[in-house]
């Protein structure tokens, strides 16, 4: 049965240099979720470094305890640690600032997150252009980043021979291909290969279609041309090719809004249709980061329906373009389900910012140049300033080169070698970065680009058991 609140005691565990600010933040979050709690500072400076022996020596839990709070570095030695102590005890959140959210109602996703019903098509552009091998890597690659199908991009007027050897080879890997050509000869012998979808079919190659015995997108004529449009829906159905509806996503500024009700239009006018959406010419022709522009475009496919996309990575802010969709497929399809705003729910997807960002006070980095009795330099973000703090120093300025000057200058300017020097040059860089676009930053940490994130070796900290 849940305790009452006021039933609860929590016994927080920490070191020494960050006594201050668990007082001051473990106080905010016992009031206002209303439950006792006690604080073991134990005698070593850095949190991180404590391991299950050296706690078993050390920690004392008082009797009016019924519930313990680890620093988040133990997770991993959890369950010996358990087995020590009858009460319950959990890792808290290894930046001391996350504790609210670690207390708090936090919107957990269900078992079943991740199910999607959007298939990504990925195309190759060129790839008659790509050797073998070249080939085979590339859609190795995309398939691993979360592609269904390996779209063959061909070059309009460099007809290529090979493109059914080339098809044969991915079919052999386990791979599904689509082909995209309106050269209908190329068309033909990457169906004969094993091709299962041709991009793209109008009135000018209708007519082949019929005897390639493959699935068709078809397009209009032209963008807008809706008429064309259902004129080859109608010639196709009658006889009997497989087909998947494209009305054809224009670029903004030329067409867009336009195109976008086309989409809702073709959906209510064929409800059982298969329909794709290839939004390449908003994610390659926009001069903005592409995994927003991914998110909202599959946002609006899960509505519609729309059962596939497809996808290009050729300019530099789209080149992770199949990673995104494979993450917004999950995300739009979750929030469809359960009638939600896609909030709080796929962290991976938020790239250039942090979810949130919580500082330490100025005055709570103050009271730890007044509490280290070492000379190791930590470095902290707060009010838009690097800070530099070690015994009895405490610096700060927004430029780094303006912190590392005053450090250097200060009393354990001494100490820092080369090596020292670049280490904190290193995270300093990484503070900055942090201030210029409002993430989280935390000493000897990699910063948080989602599912770009690119994890760091610990340069600072060494724990022994």
């Amino acid at each position: 049965m849940p305790m009452k609140p006021q039933e609860q005691h929590v016994h927080f565990v920490t070191g020494r240099l960050a006594e201050h600010a668990v007082r001051s933040v473990v106080k905010q979050v016992a009031d206002e979720f209303q439950f006792e709690y006690s604080i073991s500072v134990l005698p070593i400076t850095v949190a991180a470094l404590i391991t299950p022996k050296w706690l078993l020596r050390h920690l004392e839990i008082p009797d009016a305890a019924t519930r313990v709070v680890l620093p988040g570095y133990l997770q991993n030695d959890l369950d010996s640690i358990r087995s020590n102590w009858s009460l319950p005890m959990d890792c808290g959140p290894r930046d001391i600032r996350d504790l609210p959210v670690f207390f708090g109602k936090k919107r957990v996703r269900d078992d079943d997150y991740g199910t999607h019903s959007i298939e990504i098509i990925a195309e190759i552009n060129h790839a008659g252009r790509l050797s073998s091998t070249e080939l085979l890597q590339v859609a190795r690659r995309m398939q691993e980043e979360g592609a269904d199908v390996i779209d063959l991009g061909c070059t309009p007027g460099h007809p290529w021979l090979a493109v059914d050897d080339a098809v044969a080879r991915l079919v052999d890997a386990g791979m599904r291909v689509s082909i995209d050509s309106f050269d209908t000869g190329e068309v033909a012998r990457a169906c004969q290969a094993g091709a299962e979808l041709v991009l793209s079919v109008n009135s000018s190659n209708r007519q082949a279609a019929v005897d390639w015995d493959t699935e068709v997108v078809v397009v209009p004529d032209t963008p807008g041309d809706e008429k064309s449009l259902e004129q080859s829906i109608d010639f196709l159905s009658q006889q009997r090719v497989a087909v998947r509806l494209d009305p054809i996503l224009e670029p903004i500024g030329c067409g867009f809004a336009e195109s976008l009700q086309r989409y809702a239009r073709c959906r209510a006018d064929y409800p059982d249709a298969k329909m794709m959406m290839g939004i390449g010419n908003i994610t390659e022709m926009t001069d903005a980061d592409s995994a927003g522009l991914n998110v909202t475009l599959l946002g609006i496919c899960q509505e519609l329906a729309i059962e596939s996309v497809l996808t290009t990575q050729v300019i530099t802010w789209a080149q992770s373009s199949v990673r995104e969709c494979d993450l917004a497929r999950r995300l739009v399809h979750y929030a469809c389900k359960n009638r939600i705003p896609p909030k709080h729910v796929e962290p991976n997807l938020i790239l250039l910012r942090d979810e949130r960002v919580n500082e330490f006070s100025v005055e709570t980095i103050a009271a730890l140049a007044d509490t280290i009795r070492d000379k190791n330099i930590r470095v902290f973000n707060s009010g838009g300033e690097i800070h530099a703090v070690s015994t009895g120093v405490h610096v700060h300025s927004p430029d780094p080169f303006e912190t590392m000057r005053q450090l250097l200058e200060s009393p354990v300017g001494e100490s820092i070698n080369a090596s020292h020097a670049f280490y904190l040059g290193f995270e300093m860089a990484k503070a900055l970065t942090a201030n210029t676009l409002g993430k989280q930053y935390e000493q000897d940490q990699a910063l948080r680009w989602g599912f770009l994130t690119r994890e760091e070796d610990h340069h600072r900290l060494s724990r022994k058991s």
